[in-house]
């Protein structure tokens, strides 16, 4: 399948600098894809976390696997550019495995295990160097945005 630029991502997601945690996607096949996301040592939360040992924090990993997948959730319901978005309900099965550093590409791979027209499921692991380093499964609604655009009529 075709590659995603961030310009595509930027197209279906909401998030932006600093918080859009997906760089690329290279695959995509119905229920499934596949997305990195370059770990720099310029990112802003390697000032605190930790200064002399840099560890991507947990919960920006899980967000950045969140990302792939809707990724795909968007691509699959047609939500790219509209006033839809996927709002996280829950998470289950979060491990953490390894830690990330600077200079790590981690790499997600996610799938959709169910979808509906307001509901989705979905499992991802994350990679560095074929090791995985987390897995979770998420669970979101669909809804309305609720972006200034959206209550402005836009």
């Amino acid at each position: 399948m075709a590659e995603i630029d961030i310009f595509g991502i930027m197209r279906t997601l909401k998030h932006r600098y600093p918080f859009l945690m997906v760089d690329r996607i290279t695959e995509y096949d119905g229920m499934r894809i596949t997305g990195y996301k370059n770990v720099t040592y310029n990112e802003p939360y390697f000032q605190g976390h930790f200064p002399d040992d840099p560890t991507m924090p947990g919960v920006l990993i899980v967000e950045s696997m969140g990302q792939v997948a809707s990724v795909l959730l968007g691509i699959k319901l047609g939500m790219e550019q509209g006033n839809k978005i996927a709002f996280l309900t829950g998470m289950d099965k979060v491990r953490f495995r390894k830690p990330v550093r600077p200079g790590d590409q981690l790499i997600t791979k996610a799938e959709l295990t169910n979808v509906h027209s307001t509901s989705a499921k979905a499992k991802a692991k994350a990679y560095v160097n074929d090791e995985v380093v987390a897995e979770a499964e998420f669970l979101t609604i669909i809804a309305n945005s609720l972006g200034r655009n959206a209550e402005a009529g836009e």
